[in-house]
């Protein structure tokens, strides 16, 4: 309990509100940008479209270590260095691609009937996209917020490179401040670990059960 208390003392809840903001928002941000770039190549017959979907797949081939002097040359000429939108703008882009291409998967597979159905009943391109493929969409985006908010969470390059003052520090670098020049508190790392994983926990348990809802919820029908 001691290490607990050590870690609780050491601006943890700063570090923690920090994830979570960084977390939520670039979640958030991705998911909005993911759909409604996918739509577009889901339901454009146009070249540009196809172009489009073949620069996100050419994204998954770009490791996110080859790009980070460029990213931090750009953070900087921004204005955004030291900043929690230098860790939120980064974390988004680079969690398109895979993101996308679910969700182009998942769009995919919805049958062009019920699109054809609501297009001669009126429905604009924003009705659709909001009454047909988001509830449909509902598993895959459920999944792909689940997994880009664990890498979020997770990030240490992005936290490293692109901050410095303790007060944008996120939780997997606050691990450092129990770190000293010859000793390492194990035990205050340790209980840093436990207490930065209960909020995934409850997440992946919650988005579990959205997961599941949203598999079986056409079955009734």
């Amino acid at each position: 309990m001691a290490a607990y208390g050590r870690v609780l003392a050491n601006n943890f809840l700063l570090y923690f509100a920090n994830s979570v903001i960084v977390t939520v928002v670039a979640v958030a941000l991705m998911l909005v940008m993911a759909v409604a770039a996918s739509y577009v190549i889901v339901r454009s017959t146009t070249r540009t479209a196809r172009r489009t979907f073949s620069i996100f797949l050419l994204g998954l081939a770009i490791p996110m270590q080859a790009t980070i002097i460029p990213v931090y040359y750009l953070i900087v000429q921004l204005g955004l260095y030291d900043t929690l939108w230098a860790l939120i703008l980064p974390s988004a882009a680079f969690a398109l691609p895979i993101t996308v291409l679910i969700i182009v998967n998942f769009m995919r597979d919805i049958p062009k009937e019920l699109f054809e159905s609501m297009r001669v009943d009126g429905a604009s391109d924003m009705a659709m996209l909001w009454k047909l493929v988001l509830p449909l969409s509902k598993p895959a985006l459920v999944t792909v917020g689940i997994y880009d908010a664990l890498n979020v969470w997770n990030g240490f390059l992005f936290p490293l490179v692109l901050t410095q003052s303790s007060s944008r520090r996120v939780l997997p670098l606050s691990l450092w401040s129990y770190q000293g020049e010859f000793t390492t508190d194990i035990p205050a790392v340790l209980a840093a670990v436990v207490l930065s994983v209960l909020p995934l926990l409850a997440a992946y348990i919650i988005g579990r059960r959205q997961l599941v809802a949203g598999l079986t919820a056409g079955f009734g029908k």
